[in-house]
């Protein structure tokens, strides 16, 4: 299912959610909601500093130990070689050699520079299936979980109605990166645009290998749908494609 995640000061009634200090992966709340779950985040329960920043909850890897410029590259042995270093590494092995993700911490630290990072105002964030939002209820952004084909139309339905063809974009960034604070900066734009994400090979194992995330700031999601009638997805060339995912 659509997930629409939202922002809000108030948490809902049986959602799932990390234990405080626990450790967790954003997406897989965000997989449990396409399932028709609801999950809620808050400062203390965002489950890893990735988390917490791909959701708007400021800066959390100012105390990533080792650094998180570090762990994104190159690793840091020099760190993982004292007590502490050793006790953080055995849980978080990828340390010490890091994830090499980045040739160098400089361009891991210029990386990090680069994203939106931001204290939204609210003290939760919630993810839930869009057919569950609640009238009194905004979301930020829509996430949809698109085949190559579902890719194809949600990318020419985005542009269809535009004078640019440039309104979706595929950032590097970590997966809660991509459905949280780079699609919400979009948000805040007069021409936003969508989020192709799940591109993040460290959480691509937690999906169908045919499956990316495609984030919708709510307000260009409503300008997607009201365009639906007369467009493209009412002719042969997308219901031939169909055929294919019928069984």
């Amino acid at each position: 299912m659509p997930v629409a995640i939202i922002p809000t000061k108030s948490i809902p009634e049986g959602a799932l959610q990390f234990k405080e200090g626990a450790f967790g992966c954003v997406v897989a709340l965000l997989k449990s909601a396409s399932k028709g779950k609801t999950a809620v985040f808050t400062r203390k329960t965002f489950g890893c500093p990735g988390g917490g920043v791909g959701l708007g909850f400021g800066n959390c890897y100012e105390k990533f130990p080792g650094g998180i410029a570090h762990f994104l590259s190159t690793g840091n042995s020099e760190f993982c070689q004292t007590e502490f270093g050793k006790a953080v590494s055995s849980k978080m092995p990828d340390l010490e050699e890091g994830e090499r993700y980045f040739k160098t911490p400089a361009i891991a630290t210029s990386f990090i520079e680069s994203l939106p990072i931001t204290d939204i105002p609210e003290e939760y964030v919630v993810f839930k299936p869009l057919q569950d939002v609640m009238g009194n209820e905004t979301p930020k952004v829509i996430v949809f979980f698109v085949n190559p084909d579902q890719l194809s139309a949600l990318i020419i339905l985005a542009n269809y109605a535009r004078n640019t063809s440039d309104n979706v974009i595929v950032p590097f960034a970590a997966a809660c990166h991509t459905i949280g604070i780079i699609p919400f900066r979009e948000a805040e734009s007069p021409t936003s645009r969508a989020v192709i994400g799940l591109t993040d090979v460290t959480v691509r194992n937690k999906f169908p290998k045919d499956l990316l995330s495609f984030t919708i700031p709510y307000q260009m999601f409503l300008e997607m749908e009201s365009n639906v009638d007369g467009s493209f997805l009412e002719k042969h060339n997308w219901l031939n494609l169909l055929k294919r995912h019928t069984p």
